[in-house]
């Protein structure tokens, strides 16, 4: 429904479409088409184009009949996450097409492109032009050449496949033999497992890439000086991310509040936006570089370092808003895709950031250390929390005034407390030592602190 709401207050755009009927099949197909070829998006069924909900009549065999509509009439076939939503007592159809790995994608023969509000229909150069930019062999696609399929885990392929036909009813048996359940799911390349196969159902994945690790810590204090505890987790990285997240719950706290009568047990940070952070760091990396995936828990924070920059044309900035998905490694993509550990629309990062605020959290940091992305979630700076790190009552009140005001200088805080220029600058100093603020600025006269 949440989403629903979204997507009618942000009106039509390149990737949401309105369409008022079931019946407008040539149309659906159209977008589908459109949406594939260029970088995914969400056709709402039931909707005019002013934004009015009209509704859909929905039978039994509505939402089978439309997917396979769709697969008969595509080219590659196109296999969309579709769901059903009610407003105002009317049925809406929301279809969410991903962007298309093979490309271009046909509909009825004809292939089409979202420019702004309008699906255009492409001429034989563009499609061309389409085929030749989505040709690049990616890493994760590429055969693993000292790998065989007796170096294949059958039961996790098994098990995969069971999760994924309950996630998102995944049309393949889950007893389907483990070869060619891989070459189904796109996992075989030249009559042998690639790399994405080794990485998510080998037996012993380390064998091949060594770099396929993830490393917790839990640290002493504010910097990465002193372990309290140190775990290297391999195996596939499917397990990778349960055991990080495991690894997490051991080392944050659970707190009990009582709303009205209900006892609720919260964690002190959401366990949505840690295990959206973990998913995407592993899903993302850049496997061909030497480092790892790292989970880092400190006093007041909890860093997530992925491995490699963001793919081309991302930003830092981007990730706080609405974006594309680009996909680093789309083979691996598509199969967490398939047991709902991402959802390829570019709304994972905005899911973590809604996740941390509605808590009451700071906004999280998204930077790039080094060439890798790092996402920091942070602590409610509370009374006492701030007391535990040992904080006097004057630079208590300071981290209030700073929330309140944006910042405070070194002037501002001597005046607000009656303290000398030394006193002022020896707390500040130890605030900032503290990991709770961040210097700003050149020169006594811009020189002013914020909260980090």
């Amino acid at each position: 429904m949440r989403e629903l709401v979204k997507l009618l207050e942000e009106g039509e755009s390149e990737t949401v479409e309105y369409k008022p009927s079931l019946s407008q099949t040539d149309k659906i197909l159209e977008c589908v088409s459109a949406f594939s070829n260029t970088n995914g998006g969400t056709l709402v069924i039931g909707v005019k184009d002013n934004g009015e909900v009209v509704g859909v009549d929905i039978g039994k065999r509505t939402i089978e009949n439309l997917a396979n509509r769709i697969k008969q009439h595509t080219d590659p076939m196109v296999y969309p996450s579709i769901c059903i939503e009610e407003f105002d007592a009317k049925h809406v159809v929301l279809l969410e097409v991903e962007e298309g790995k093979q490309k271009p994608v046909l509909a009825s023969g004809r292939a089409y492109k979202s420019v702004g509000r309008t699906n255009q229909k492409l001429g034989s150069e563009a499609i061309r032009n389409l085929a030749l930019e989505t040709s690049k062999v990616y890493w994760d696609e590429r055969v693993c050449e000292d790998a065989s399929f007796d170096d294949i885990d059958e039961d996790k392929v098994h098990l995969f496949l069971q999760r994924a036909k309950y996630e998102r009813r995944l049309e393949l048996d889950p007893r389907t033999p483990g070869r060619e359940a891989l070459e189904n799911l796109g996992l075989v390349s030249g009559g042998k497992p690639t790399n994405a196969a080794i990485l998510l159902f080998g037996k012993n994945p380390q064998r091949f890439f060594s770099q396929a690790e993830l490393r917790c810590a839990r640290f002493k204090g504010v910097k990465p000086l002193e372990f309290i505890d140190l775990k290297v987790f391999d195996g596939t990285i499917l397990e990778q991310r349960d055991d990080a997240l495991e690894f997490v719950q051991e080392h944050i706290e659970l707190h009990a509040k009582i709303v009205g009568l209900e006892r609720l047990e919260i964690w002190e940070y959401p366990l949505d936006a840690i295990r959206e952070a973990i998913t995407n760091a592993i899903c993302h990396r850049d496997y061909e570089i030497s480092a790892t995936v790292q989970v880092r828990i400190f006093d007041d924070r909890l860093e997530i370092w992925g491995c490699g920059p963001l793919p081309e044309p991302l930003s830092v900035e981007d990730l706080k808003k609405r974006h594309r998905s680009i996909l680093r490694n789309p083979v691996i993509g598509k199969c967490f895709f398939w047991i709902k550990y991402i959802e390829q629309w570019g709304t994972g990062t905005n899911r973590i950031i809604d996740a941390c605020l509605n808590q009451g959290l700071p906004e999280p940091i998204f930077e790039e250390f080094s060439g890798s992305l790092v996402v920091t979630l942070r602590k409610l700076l509370t009374e006492e929390f701030l007391k535990e790190k040992g904080l006097n009552d004057r630079q208590i009140k300071a981290v209030s005034y700073i929330r309140e005001k944006g910042s405070i200088t070194n002037k501002a805080y001597q005046m607000l407390f009656g303290v000398s220029r030394t006193t002022a600058t020896r707390d500040l100093k130890q605030l900032e030592g503290a990991g709770i603020v961040n210097r700003t600025g050149r020169g006594k006269r811009d020189l002013k602190y914020v909260l980090k």
